[in-house]
C-alpha cells in the first residue's frame, strides 16, 4: 500500500522539497502506526532542509520532514505495549516522518493527545511546547513575582513561552511586532514591546529578572540586551549564545530542548485545563509545505502552522 510524504532528496532551498508515493510502514518492535491527523511546520526544519544543521543535527537522505505528530493508532508493533487501536497521541518524533499520511513511530515517546481541542490542532504541542517548558522551568527557573523578558514572542515557541511564563506568577515583558501584539497579550503578556519601532533595552524602565531569547541575533544585538538583566540573573536562549560580563554575575545558558513524555503529559493537561491555549495561525495541506518554507524565510509567518496530510 502505498502513502504519500513530503522529503528532500538533497539538500537546498524551498524547491527541492518533493512529494513521493512510497511504501506505507508497518510497525517495528515497540512502535505504533499512526494516522496521521497533522504534523506542524518549525522553523528550524528550514536550517535542516537548506544543510545547516548536518554538524548539529545530521541526517540521512531521503529525508521526510514532520518531528510533531498527532493522529490515530491504526496498527501495534510486537512489544508496543499500552496501546489499542483507535487511541489518539501526540508526540515529538526525533527521527521525523510525520509529514505523512501514516508514520511508524516508538510508543516511549507519545502521550495521549489533549481532548478539549481537534486532534489535528495538538500538532502545534510537542517541539514547541517541550522548548517552551525546559526554558520558562528548567533553564529560566521562573517564578511567581519575578520580570521576565521574553524577546521572539510572536513566533510558535514564543506563545508557549508567554503563557507558561504568565502561568507561573511572572510579570510578563513580550517583543513582538505590531502584527503579533493582539494574540502576545492574550497569551498573558503584560506589556508588549514592538522591536520594530523601538530599541528592546531602551524601552524596558528596569531590568528584568530573566531574559528568555527565541529570536536569532547579531553579536551588537545580543550584547545590547544583556544590561536589560539585572545583575545576577538568568539569559536563556534557543538560538544566539550570549556571553555576559563576568562582573554583571548573569548566567547564560543556550540550551538545545530534549523530548521528554513527562513534560508532554503535563502540557497536555494544561491544555486540557484551559491553563495555555494552542496559537494555531494557520492550516496548509502537504503539498504547501516548500510555499511554507518561503513564507517562512520571508518571515511572513506566526505562530503555529499546521500541515494537514
Amino acid at each position: 500500500m502505498k502513502m504519500r510524504t513530503a522529503r528532500i532528496h538533497a539538500f537546498g532551498d524551498a524547491s527541492v522539497i518533493s512529494y513521493d508515493d512510497v511504501p506505507r510502514p508497518r510497525p517495528g518492535s515497540g512502535e505504533v502506526l499512526i494516522r496521521v491527523a497533522a504534523t506542524s511546520f518549525n522553523p528550524t526544519e528550514v536550517a535542516l532542509r537548506a544543510g545547516l544543521l548536518q554538524g548539529f543535527l545530521p541526517v540521512a537522505l531521503p529525508h521526510a520532514f514532520g518531528w510533531d505528530v498527532a493522529g490515530t493508532v491504526v496498527e501495534i508493533g510486537p512489544r508496543a505495549e499500552g496501546f489499542a487501536v483507535g487511541d489518539r497521541v501526540v508526540g515529538w518524533l526525533e527521527g521525523a516522518g510525520a509529514a505523512a499520511e501514516c508514520v511508524a513511530a516508538p510508543g516511549a515517546m507519545l502521550v495521549p493527545a489533549p481532548t478539549s481541542v481537534p486532534l489535528a490542532h495538538a500538532a502545534a504541542l510537542p517541539l514547541a511546547g517541550l522548548t517552551a517548558w525546559q526554558a520558562v522551568f528548567e533553564h529560566g527557573q521562573v517564578t511567581a513575582g519575578q520580570r521576565v523578558l521574553v524577546n521572539g514572542a510572536g513566533g510558535g515557541i514564543g506563545g508557549f513561552v508567554t503563557q507558561l511564563a504568565a502561568h507561573a506568577g511572572a510579570e510578563v515583558i513580550a517583543t513582538a511586532s505590531a502584527r503579533s501584539t493582539g494574540a502576545v497579550r492574550q497569551h498573558g503578556a503584560h506589556h508588549v514591546i514592538d522591536y520594530t519601532a523601538t530599541p528592546v533595552a531602551a524601552a524596558l524602565e528596569r531590568p528584568v529578572d530573566t531574559l528568555l531569547n527565541l529570536v536569532s541575533l547579531n553579536p551588537q544585538d545580543a550584547a545590547a540586551l544583556v544590561p536589560a538583566v539585572r545583575p545576577a540573573g538568568r539569559i536563556v536562549s534557543i538560538a544566539t549564545s550570549f556571553e555576559p560580563p563576568a562582573a554583571t554575575g548573569v548566567t547564560a545558558v543556550h540550551m538545545v530542548a530534549r523530548n521528554d513524555i513527562a513534560h508532554l503529559t503535563a502540557l497536555v493537561a494544561l491544555v486540557d485545563t484551559g491553563k495555555i491555549t494552542l496559537d494555531i495561525s494557520a492550516s496548509h495541506p502537504l503539498a504547501d509545505l516548500a510555499r511554507i518554507h518561503r513564507l517562512s524565510e520571508a518571515d511572513g509567518i506566526r505562530g503555529k502552522v499546521l500541515i494537514i496530510p
